[in-house]
């Protein structure tokens, strides 16, 4: 589950996966499927099967111990004093920029012994969702009938950042809207921001990431995948009223634990139509692009030890990524999986036509499948120069043309709502590397070329007369974007700063800003039109069979169930649980591969018997979880931490499309693990102390 984080890039074409997001599913009434709402919460479900009934105190208390990383997946507290346990491999993106040539802390760990070791994140942003409210009268109201997709878009857009602004000076919280039910509901999400975020601890990387790439999405695992930060007010710990407590004993076989956390998208409602074109377009595009970016990465990092630490990030980023969509694409062309879409949206279709008041839903699949021609026939046709300086000269040009405008008629990321968490991420003063940026300049450029052609206009235009490697040395050699003071000063300066700056990356994000904006409205149409669609859908879903579902994933946060229970595989038994003794024997077994060696400090534990052999490390659960998951909390009836999640076996990956319990798993570091490593192999034991206190 480790594509929580990747770069800017690829983050954008995974949701480029999902244009239309936060539509929904219907469930079998035996099976603990569901990314469910903590405002709509399947409380029969969970009485009737399990005999749990979750009350408003316990699902508020839940909900307001968890947190999301604005770079991408899940955390909760667990202590008083501000402690925010996640994945390793949510908090890389801030080991890396915290670490330099002489301090590797992604690789070699790191320990706070005190407060003021602590190491202050460059850009970190964490959300803790404190009320949720139905909006969906407010934003349908907005959109009369009979407007074209592109006005509907444009008025649904304003009308949502007028809640969110108004939201936002009334409470001081961070206010976003969520689109649910493909339309059918719009749900105002408030949240409280963090923004002063400090590494506290971080195991190796060959204790997090045990196994490496052969690993992932595998089973059994022994994995440490887990790191803590600390959130601060006033340059002092936060009190924190809601946290969760730490399990003594972690979760039973067979027990039931529910996971809370921010699942970034699935597709459960697409159309045939529109996993058609997941399968034989969409997805494959972007898989061309991992994969070419992944040697790239491979490639850069032979240059030696700095120019690998400095490609690990993304290369670990892009080689999860790879593999993950691989896993979906082979369910997209399982035909069995197909047929049972198609049938099931046959039996839907069937309904729908027989009853009078819903047959003027059935044209809806018409014009979704319309939308993927268009779509496909854009496909790698606009501009695609994904790489982190570029992005940063595109957000400023953008920027100082969105403030001209009022908050409601502006892009959305640069509207009043979400300027404080743009322009922390936009004047961060985390490393930017040329080197590295520069070649991925090169190759991303060339690859527009190869889409667009060499004689297209605007490709001429980007390349200036040099070959694609010459003109991004030009480019990248030239800029001083890379430094935030630079970057603050044009941001300041508006858009007369922006259109005499002679920085060349500056000068290529204006020379393609009106193609861009073509394009983004094109996306902005598409997307009403489906938009629109899905909502038709989903009120005949709703009057067909009822509204005890759930929404497809929005990276807001949900709850998922389900027993800790193992699974056979190829005729073997899979236990539920590994324990350490398995995690020395997995290091015999590979001796010799790269990231099968555990570090010398568990060798350390182990030698001085400081840690029990039988402490179980890893589990799985049937919970329903999908990529953005990553660092969410496992816990038990009693509101009791007794796992992280960090990853779902091979059988999960699916899960963008549909659920299944029969062999897919997510897969949790088990609490104990993480207490006992903190306190007996690493040696903390005052931060072993704070943990659930």
């Amino acid at each position: 589950m480790k594509n929580s984080r990747i770069s800017v890039s690829l983050t954008r074409l995974f949701f480029g996966l999902s244009l239309l997001i936060g539509a929904f599913s219907a469930i079998r009434a035996d099976a603990d499927e569901g990314m469910w709402l903590f405002n709509d919460l399947p409380i029969k479900h969970l009485q009737e099967k399990h005999g749990f009934t979750p009350t408003p105190e316990w699902s508020d208390h839940v909900m307001k111990s968890c947190v999301r990383f604005n770079v991408g997946g899940s955390a909760s507290f667990i202590s008083s004093n501000g402690l925010v346990l996640t994945n390793h491999h949510v908090g890389s993106d801030t080991l890396f920029k915290l670490s330099n040539e002489n301090n590797d802390y992604y690789n070699d760990g790191f320990l706070a012994r005190s407060l003021d070791q602590e190491l202050k994140a460059p850009d970190l942003e964490l959300n803790q969702l404190i009320n949720i409210k139905d909006v969906t009268a407010e934003v349908n109201a907005s959109v009369d009938e009979g407007l074209s997709a592109a006005d509907a878009a444009k008025a649904r857009r304003a009308a949502i950042a007028n809640i969110e602004k108004k939201a936002s000076d009334e409470s001081g919280l961070r206010s976003n809207v969520v689109t649910l039910y493909g339309g059918g509901r719009y749900h105002l999400y408030q949240y409280k921001k963090y923004t002063d975020v400090r590494l506290v601890w971080s195991p190796e990387a060959n204790a997090a990431f045990f196994g490496g790439d052969a690993d992932n999405f595998e089973y059994p695992r022994y994995c440490l995948d887990a790191c803590i930060f600390r959130v601060y007010e006033n340059d002092k710990p936060a009190k924190i009223e809601h946290f969760l407590k730490w399990s003594e004993n972690g979760p039973a076989e067979n027990e039931l634990v529910f996971v809370a956390g921010n699942p970034g998208a699935t597709s459960r409602i697409f159309t045939v139509d529109a996993l058609k074109f997941q399968r034989d377009v969409r997805l494959p595009y972007i898989l061309d692009f991992i994969r070419r970016r992944e040697i790239l990465l491979q490639q850069f990092a032979l240059q030696g030890k700095e120019a690998a630490r400095r490609a690990h990030d993304g290369l670990f980023g892009f080689q999860n990524a790879r593999k993950a969509r691989v896993g979906m694409l082979q369910g997209l062309q399982d035909p069995a999986v197909m047929a049972a879409k198609e049938q099931a949206e046959a039996d839907l279709l069937s309904k729908i036509k027989a009853d009078p008041n819903l047959r003027k839903y059935a044209g809806a699949w018409q014009k979704i499948a319309d939308v993927q021609k268009r779509r496909a026939e854009q496909q790698g046709k606009g501009v695609n120069l994904n790489e982190e300086l570029f992005n940063i000269a595109q957000q400023l040009v953008q920027m100082a043309e969105e403030d001209k405008k009022p908050s409601a008629e502006r892009l959305p990321a640069y509207q009043d709502a979400n300027r404080a968490s743009l322009e922390q991420q936009l004047f961060s003063t985390a490393p930017i590397y040329k080197d590295l940026e520069q070649a991925i300049l090169a190759d991303v450029i060339a690859r527009m070329v190869e889409q667009r052609g060499g004689d297209d206009d605007l490709c001429k235009q980007i390349l200036a007369g040099k070959n694609p490697v010459d003109r991004a040395e030009e480019l990248i050699s030239g800029t001083r974007l890379e430094d935030p003071e630079f970057r603050k000063s044009l941001a300041g300066g508006g858009l007369t700063a922006v259109d005499e700056s002679d920085d060349p990356m500056i000068q290529l994000a204006r020379l393609v800003d009106s193609e861009v904006r073509a394009e983004l409205l094109v996306t902005d149409e598409l997307a009403e039109i489906e938009r629109q669609a899905y909502a038709q859908i989903a009120e005949a879903k709703f009057a067909t069979e009822g509204t005890s579902t759930y929404p497809d994933a929005t990276f807001s946060l949900r709850l998922a169930f389900g027993p800790v229970v193992g699974y056979t595989e190829k005729g073997k038994q899979i236990p539920a649980m590994t324990d350490i003794e398995g995690a020395f024997k997995h290091e015999q077994a590979h001796e010799g591969q790269e990231y099968f060696e555990l570090p010398a400090s568990w060798h350390k534990a182990r030698e001085e018997q400081k840690i029990n052999p039988k402490t179980p490390f890893d589990f799985v659960c049937t919970a329903d979880i999908i990529g953005g998951n990553s660092g969410s909390p496992v816990l038990n009836k009693n509101m009791e931490l007794v796992g992280l999640i960090f990853d779902g076996n091979i059988q999960s990956l699916t899960a963008d499309y549909l659920y299944s319990d029969r062999q897919a798993r997510s897969v949790s570091v088990h609490s104990n693990a993480i207490r006992d490593a903190i306190r007996y192999i690493y040696d903390a034991e005052a931060l072993a102390d704070q943990l659930g206190q």
